[in-house]
């Protein structure tokens, strides 16, 4: 969010209503904090719904800060006036299926998986209440998002799409080489290892069970899965034992310079059952790695199959994830294609692009309430 509003600050003031902020510039924003509570992210998440409307009302009506349009990435709020679609709860759950039955889970993930059905249920609620309001512009972040708001909120019509931009200066192949060998070296892993890496959390959602099960069936292959996430990956532990694969996956933290883990990797593996658009696909991208992106994931939407990457129909098919994992490993002159063919696709994707786009989406909605577009000068786009 701070990538897209940043280079709108000389047109647009700007307030920003969240718990916590990172990354940005005081003197461009002004930032009204929202205490957390401690606990459960379920019950934070229903404390920030509420604070947040009281922190708002108190504003305008003691303050007298009144604002022309109210922007929300996500669900945080009744009377958004623009509102950036990460993911449609429904459709997550409906693809997520038995993985989030209790039969399906041992009894020891039984209080998480309990804790996440209360979440997605709470969530999927307030989709039903905020989602069909025809007064409320949704941005999608890939276009397999309209299809799933007219399925269970009856929207069917045309959205603004914004694919999500990039710092290139970070995320480029010639980064990536210059960082390469160090970063193994401090993973400790040797040359003959070929690494897979996902990054994300919700691991469920992010379809490991069957990158496990691709792992697997490529026993023969010198494989390495690195798995980015806060989770900490203890839960898996014994399903990795059952598979043989303890050696092999590596669960390693989140970091800042997430750019650090591309450059140790050979494949980007992301068979998500539903992601509207996860960003690290598009990140590898740039860093010039061939990626395996599922047709749930909005980002195969930028991915021609067998050019600048590779699409899994199915995020459940193991057998077929196996045999595009083998196929890039085995064949190096695909491999270098796909990747330089990668670099080159995402590069017109910028966040100066982005910030161009919701600056005119921001304004055709302040003309459609009757106020006046306060955009001032256009921003160019970075195309």
């Amino acid at each position: 969010m701070i990538e897209w509003l940043a280079p709108l600050a000389s047109n647009f003031e700007f307030h920003i209503y969240s718990q916590r902020v990172e990354d940005f510039d005081p003197s461009t924003f002004t930032y009204h904090r929202v205490p957390e509570l401690p606990g459960p992210h379920l019950l934070n998440y229903l404390w920030w719904f509420g604070a947040n409307e009281v922190r708002r009302a108190w504003d305008a009506h003691v303050r007298g800060l009144k604002y022309d349009l109210v922007f929300s990435p996500g669900i945080n709020c009744f009377d958004a006036d623009v509102i950036s679609v990460h993911i449609v709860f429904a459709e997550f759950v409906r693809q997520a299926g038995r993985e989030l039955e209790f039969s399906s889970n041992p009894l020891r993930r039984w209080p998480r998986l309990l804790h996440r059905r209360l979440y997605y249920s709470l969530i999927m609620w307030l989709e039903r209440i905020v989602y069909p309001k025809r007064r409320t512009q949704l941005v999608l972040y890939a276009k397999k998002t309209a299809a799933d708001l007219e399925r269970f909120y009856a929207r069917g019509e045309e959205y603004p799409v914004l694919y999500l931009g990039l710092d290139h200066a970070r995320f480029s192949h010639a980064r990536c080489l210059e960082l390469r060998d160090a970063v193994r070296e401090s993973l400790g892993l040797v040359k003959a290892d070929f690494v897979l890496l996902l990054v994300g959390n919700d691991l469920l959602k992010k379809g490991i069970a069957a990158l496990f099960e691709a792992m697997s069936r490529l026993r023969d292959l010198p494989l390495k899965l690195l798995i980015v996430s806060r989770e900490s990956g203890s839960g898996y532990r014994p399903l990795l034992s059952e598979r043989g694969l303890n050696e092999r996956v590596i669960f390693l933290p989140p970091r800042k310079d997430v750019e650090f883990y591309f450059a140790a990797a050979d494949l980007y593996t992301g068979p998500s059952l539903e992601d509207t658009f996860a960003l690290p696909p598009e990140e590898a991208m740039a860093c010039g790695l061939p990626v395996i992106a599922s047709v749930p994931n909005g980002v195969s939407e930028i991915i021609v199959h067998g050019e600048n990457g590779l699409i899994l129909d199915d995020p459940r098919d193991a057998e077929t994830l196996a045999a595009l994992i083998r196929r890039v490993y085995e064949e190096e002159a695909f491999r270098t294609a796909l990747g330089r063919n990668a670099a080159k696709s995402v590069a017109q994707f910028t966040w100066e692009r982005n910030a161009h786009d919701l600056q005119a989406i921001f304004n055709e909605v302040l003309r459609e309430k009757g106020a006046t577009p306060l955009g001032g000068k256009a921003l160019e786009p970075d195309r």
